[in-house]
């Protein structure tokens, strides 16, 4: 039932098919909720809480994925790599814990939320998941992170930020541009003039639709060699899954791009997509025949549990265009100096 329906709103959103319009009432609520939300934050009738270090905020204005978790990975180490201890913030949707706590590889992804295991797995540093998002960045600073990272939040004012980035898909944009339900808008396209970057996830029209107050630029996801989920096998790069029956799973926002990948890489997968953070059973992934499975970092973390030596891992990369990707990260870098001699 939740994959047909994610399948039509899918198309309602961004395949031009009508017959959702009954929702817009749904959008007029959800729009004056939201707004009530925000003046209670710029009004001081709820609190701001800054954490003791620069915070950086990683979101979108849509729901569902544009990369926003590949783009955390990528800032963290690129972080690390100049000699700054990073943690990652997330509210680990999905999750049956919700007191923010430390999030190890191994932890349970049902317990702690996919993204959070499989950013713990990539990154190797700090992450901490939970709905409150200032005492999970306190979490993080007594961990000895000097910069928190926050996978999604710029709808969440509680935590105050730094510095702003919002990733667009280049391929979707925002749909019908409608607010949710009716649309796949958490906020309205203006909220994208406001953030410091807006990154664009594949190529971006020329010129760019919106920038942020600091420019915007592009972001390209690459993927490296499949891994077995379990079992000690060697890596596999995709060419050598080509012209042989394959499989390929998605449990993210956009499975779409996921199998567009694995076609560019050569292959024809039998696509079978489900609905983003979808907890998978042994039997989902029961296609009636050996052949390999392919699937993301996302649904690695959940399917790891069933042993299955047909399961491989397809991680990938996000790549930013070199001078803009360093005029970033020497931002981000410059928050933290100027914390440290404040």
């Amino acid at each position: 039932m939740a994959r047909h329906l994610e399948a039509w709103l899918q198309q309602v959103w961004y395949g031009g098919r009508g017959g959702g319009a009954w929702l817009l009432p749904l959008s007029w609520l959800y729009g004056a909720v939201s707004a009530l939300h925000r003046i209670a934050y710029r009004s001081g009738w709820a609190r701001v809480r800054r954490a003791a270090v620069p915070v950086v905020v990683v979101g979108n204005i849509t729901a569902g994925g544009t990369g926003k978790s590949p783009l955390v990975a990528a800032l963290a180490a690129a972080l690390t790599a100049r000699g700054i201890p990073v943690g990652v913030l997330l509210r680990g949707y999905g999750a049956r814990r919700k007191d923010p706590a430390r999030v190890v590889a191994g932890d349970d992804p049902l317990e702690v939320g996919d993204e959070a295991v499989m950013l713990a797995d990539v990154t190797g540093v700090p992450v901490v998941a939970g709905v409150d998002r200032a005492r999970g960045a306190a979490l993080l600073v007594a961990a000895g992170a000097r910069l928190v990272l926050c996978d999604d939040g710029l709808q969440h004012p509680a935590l105050a930020r730094d510095l702003e980035i919002a990733v667009v898909d280049a391929v979707r944009g925002i749909g019908n541009g409608r607010l949710l339900p009716a649309g796949p808008l958490r906020e309205a396209p203006s909220r994208l003039t406001r953030v410091d970057w807006v990154i664009w996830h594949g190529e971006p029209p020329s010129p760019p639709r919106w920038r942020g107050t600091a420019g915007s630029l592009a972001m390209q996801l690459e993927p490296g060699a499949a891994r077995p989920i379990v079992g000690a096998a060697a890596p596999r790069s995709l060419a050598s899954f080509a012209g042989k029956p394959v499989h390929a799973v998605a449990g993210i926002g956009d499975p779409g791009r996921f199998f567009a990948m694995l076609r560019a890489a050569g292959l024809a997968p039998h696509e079978h997509p489900f609905p983003d953070h979808h907890a998978y059973a042994p039997q989902d992934l029961d296609f009636g025949d050996d052949a390999p499975v392919l699937m993301t970092a996302k649904d690695a973390v959940k399917c790891r549990r069933f042993v299955d030596p047909r399961l491989w891992e397809v991680p990938v990369v996000a790549r930013l265009s070199p001078a803009d990707g360093a005029a970033l990260i020497d931002q981000i870098a410059a928050l933290v100096a100027a914390q440290r001699n404040a």
